[in-house]
């Protein structure tokens, strides 16, 4: 014979109570206070190992761009145009592609760009400014 179920036994065991959930809340906060500082972090180093690759590749451009022709390019565009770069870089710390520091060459050489580099505030990881890369 089946006992029949009182209706006050089912409103008790439908959810959880109170002290469950703070338990877990609890959990769930100790949790993200240990991964947020390193995801964090890598975001951080993510953007420097960025910058670092776009500014060898923009670099490697520009010598390559005046091995060829003689001269220095007159603007990052003119890297484009010539298919020496698929598209402006992209400066992922100041997340601008217009925001680069142009320096011309030295001397009485031609064109106007002969290196770049990043206009960001702040310091890299080992302790240069960003601008010093």
């Amino acid at each position: 014979m089946v006992k029949p179920v009182l209706a006050s036994n089912l409103k008790r065991r439908a959810g959880f109570t109170l002290i469950e959930l703070l338990v877990v809340l609890a959990i769930i906060a100790t949790l993200l206070t240990i991964a947020l500082p390193r995801y964090f972090n890598s975001l951080d180093s993510s953007k420097e190992t960025v910058l670092l690759e776009n500014l060898r590749v923009t670099r490697d451009a520009i010598d390559r761009f005046y091995g060829d022709k003689g001269r220095y390019p007159e603007t990052l565009d003119e890297l484009v145009s010539s298919r020496y770069l698929r598209s402006r870089p992209v400066d992922p710390i100041a997340e601008s592609d217009a925001s680069w520091k142009i320096l011309p060459p030295p001397g009485d050489l031609k064109g106007k760009v002969y290196d770049i580099k990043s206009s960001a505030a702040g310091q890299s990881r080992d302790g240069r400014a960003f601008g010093e890369l």
